[in-house]
């Protein structure tokens, strides 16, 4: 597992009402129990940690938030938009 994964995961294990040492990419938020606020702010702190800003609305279905890994996914891609700005912004 890479450093964004494992950072995501402790965020996530802070957050949960009952930590888990089980965590995969392919582990389902749903298995976690984590409740709207808490996934509210699990995206804060996503966000604080890798300074980004993940478009998120709690109350849709968002598909980049169903699993572990497609959180990873998405704020690796989420970093790799922000550096291209950030190098263009220099040129």
């Amino acid at each position: 597992m890479d450093d964004v994964a494992t950072k995501i995961i402790e965020i996530l294990k802070k957050h949960m009402k009952e930590p888990r040492d089980d965590i995969s990419l392919s582990t389902p938020l749903t298995d976690l129990k984590i409740e709207s606020l808490d996934l509210a702010m699990i995206v804060f702190d996503i966000e604080d940690r890798f300074q980004i800003e993940i478009p998120y609305n709690a109350n849709e279905d968002v598909e980049d938030f169903k699993t572990v890994g497609s959180v990873v996914d998405r704020v690796k891609a989420l970093i790799s938009q922000n550096s291209a700005s950030a190098d263009a912004a220099k040129a």
